[in-house]
């Protein structure tokens, strides 16, 4: 028996575009320390991994996430 192949949380919904103003969902994806957290963890594929970490990225620019906690 094989493994079961687990689906990319995005791919699934079919969800394109990752908003960096959705706190809520980028906080999800970022461990207590503040750091983003890696695809073998948070089971994403590829090309959203990359997108998750730009819209974290962008939202502690603006200062709606913070870079780290203390």
């Amino acid at each position: 028996m094989g493994k079961k192949k687990r689906r990319c949380r995005f791919c699934k919904n079919k969800i394109d575009e990752i908003d960096y103003k959705d706190t809520s969902l980028l906080k999800g994806f970022i461990n207590e320390r503040g750091k983003i957290l890696g695809a073998r963890i948070t089971r994403l594929c590829s090309s959203h991994q990359r997108r998750l970490a730009q819209a974290i990225k962008r939202a502690r620019e603006i200062a709606l996430l913070p870079y780290e906690i203390k």
